[in-house]
């Protein structure tokens, strides 16, 4: 996916946060319980504020970030609609290539991009389900979503988890996007993007595929053929916090 297509939705989804949140910011966010909207609009405003200043800085070390203090709630859709023009302003006029610190990954502004994307955009699905709406997550946005997550989410596994014990192949249904997850040393998964047999596999359309790695929908949404207790424990291992 382009750069521009990753700002372009960045823009639109972090606005959507906004107008969701306007309905009311002590909606309970449930997949990110005890937050409410409130809290999930401080959450992804520091978050693009911390991505902002990296870029523009083009910092090479996060310490060097200056953190900001979490307005009142009076302040809170305004500011954080502040910070959302911030990063698009600033992600669109810098050289996708400019190097800057990334905790995985290439660091360069284009990961910020590209991880900015799909971080706004689950959060706008958050906060869409909490004002009662049925929200959407463009398929080809999911599918690279999809992407992201298994190269960039699936090392970084959550405390004390046992190995997932196969492989996990993950199938888009509606739009490009096949994955193969096989285990290496450890609890290391080696991933690859092939058509291939899996100990487990997790076939749904990429928005579903998504919902089901972020641990927002159930497994259940999405056809799961062979070792159920393999896709069970892959979704458990990643750390989303």
């Amino acid at each position: 996916m382009e750069n521009a297509l990753y700002l372009q939705h960045i823009a639109a989804s972090g606005h959507a946060i906004a107008a969701a949140a306007r309905k009311s910011l002590d909606a309970p966010v449930a997949a990110c319980a005890p937050w409410n909207v409130a809290d999930l609009l401080w959450h992804v405003g520091e978050v693009h504020l911390f991505w902002e200043s990296i870029a523009a800085s083009g910092a090479m070390d996060p310490t060097q970030v200056v953190r900001a203090s979490r307005p009142t709630n009076a302040d809170m859709i305004q500011w954080y609609e502040a910070g959302v023009d911030a990063i698009v302003e600033t992600l669109t006029r810098l050289d996708p290539e400019q190097p800057v610190w990334t905790w995985t990954g290439p660091q360069t502004v284009s990961w910020i991009i590209r991880r900015m994307a799909h971080e706004t955009a689950i959060h706008a699905w958050d906060a869409q389900w909490a004002a009662g709406m049925r929200p959407t997550i463009n398929a080809e946005l999911a599918s690279d979503g999809i992407d992201e997550f298994v190269y960039v989410m699936t090392p970084h596994m959550r405390e004390g988890q046992p190995i997932v014990g196969g492989s996990v192949h993950i199938h888009c249904t509606d739009v490009a996007g096949e994955w193969l997850l096989t285990p290496g040393d450890g609890l290391e998964l080696i991933a690859t993007r092939e058509h291939a047999k899996g100990s487990v596999a997790m076939r749904g359309s990429a928005e579903d595929l998504l919902l089901v790695l972020w641990r927002r929908s159930p497994l259940e949404i999405v056809e799961v053929i062979g070792n159920e207790g393999v896709a069970e424990r892959f979704l458990l291992r990643s750390d989303l916090d």
